[in-house]
């Protein structure tokens, strides 16, 4: 029996939990070593190594893996089937019920800061090897929906970038929410990107990892220090939960303001792991900044709609799953949020669907559907095929 049953639910984020080695297959030889020598590799090899070794061990005991199903929901991270063991994945989502799963990276996340370096090289050759990886991965199964990811430092290396994610068969395109080092991301010169993703008919993605992380000083309080909830430093804690929606909530905005929505209407983005409680408010400070600056602005004056209504005809988000998502959908709108589980992460939980579904409980039906279906198949366009849309063996569950 599997997790979920009775209704098609699509997973609008997922991930795998890659071994430090992931990349090298899809590397150039010569880029190996420098890769491996950058400080944000080198941090995160650190951090799964242990985790790593333990899983791997765990995997291979036949009596682990026959309680797989069971515990499909229950085990975390490498422990979790289908994590990082490509040919487990399929079955993984099998013991899910989702209809189907956007799938993300976990150990390249953020591109290892290369996008703040100055090696665009490495930048893009190590998003390139990604997202060949990503795309490999997800082969075993067409409900598997890989990422890429698009660095936008530069226009060309972009550009060529995102073509070839497409050819490779991506079906999310995912871009840093955090600024370009020397220029917006609403800058004419990325318009062949977004024209690119609309042809292709696949969503534009940000996704927690390339937002703007917390200034450490804030960490500097004269008290000891606050573990995080996984027992470390690295991840989120109360205090550096707070910055993670506000890079995503300036690009957003300039991209409105600055006409790409408008220029691109057929295109779809997504806001992924980065929560929903501030897509009300961003709305409602949108349609004032508009408001408010029109006159002298003849960018907003251009505008097909207000902030507010373009947000609802393009942008998608996913709601933490400790978020009041009934709250988030009476004030932004029924169009806005997805469901999302974040399997295998810890963040995610164990019980995804309690959470979603307590909250919605006074929610009107039609809004319901489309927070766990539709919303992400009009999200998805043709990244998600036609067949695997509504499919009948869940309809008839």
């Amino acid at each position: 029996m599997p997790y979920a049953e009775g209704r098609i639910i699509h997973d609008a984020d997922s991930h795998l939990m890659e071994t430090a080695d992931c990349l090298d297959p899809y590397l150039e030889e010569r880029l190996r070593a420098r890769l491996h020598a950058t400080p944000g590799y080198l941090r995160r090899k650190a951090q799964q190594e242990a985790a790593v070794e333990a899983a791997k061990a765990n995997h291979a005991d036949p009596e682990f893996r026959a309680a797989a199903n069971e515990n499909v929901m229950l085990r975390k991270n490498y422990d979790a089937h289908g994590a990082f063991i490509r040919d487990d994945r399929g079955e993984a989502l099998d013991y899910m019920g989702f209809a189907s799963q956007l799938v993300f990276t976990t150990f390249c996340l953020g591109n290892f800061e290369l996008d703040q370096s100055g090696d665009m090289e490495l930048c893009y050759a190590a998003a390139r090897a990604h997202n060949r990886m990503m795309t490999d991965f997800c082969s075993v199964d067409r409900r598997l929906l890989p990422t890429a990811y698009i660095p936008l430092e530069e226009f060309e290396r972009a550009r060529a970038c995102m073509a070839e994610a497409i050819e490779l068969g991506a079906k999310g395109l995912m871009v840093p929410s955090k600024c370009p080092q020397n220029h917006s991301p609403s800058h004419v010169g990325l318009d062949p990107l977004w024209a690119m993703a609309q042809e292709a008919g696949l969503p534009v993605l940000f996704h927690v990892g390339g937002e703007q992380k917390l200034n450490p000083a804030y960490k500097e309080n004269g008290l000891p220090p606050v573990k995080d909830f996984h027992g470390g430093d690295d991840n989120f804690t109360s205090v550096s939960y707070m910055p993670i929606p506000e890079a995503v909530m300036q690009t957003g905005a300039t991209l409105i303001f600055d006409g790409v929505f408008d220029r691109f209407p057929a295109l779809k983005w997504g806001a992924i792991e980065l929560g929903a409680n501030w897509v009300p408010g961003w709305m409602r400070a949108m349609d004032s900044a508009a408001h408010a600056f029109i006159r002298n602005e003849e960018r907003l004056q251009k505008l097909s709609a207000k902030p507010s209504e373009i947000v609802r005809r393009q942008f998608r988000a996913a709601p933490y799953p400790h978020e009041d998502v009934s709250w988030i959908i009476a004030n932004a709108g029924e169009e806005v949020t997805m469901f999302s589980s974040d399997f295998p992460h810890i963040e995610g939980g164990r019980n995804p669907l309690k959470r979603f579904g307590d909250s919605l409980a006074d929610t009107p039906a039609r809004a319901v559907e489309r927070f766990y279906c539709d919303n992400f198949i009009d999200l998805m366009g043709r990244g998600l095929a036609e067949d695997l849309r509504r499919p009948a063996q869940i309809s008839a569950a």
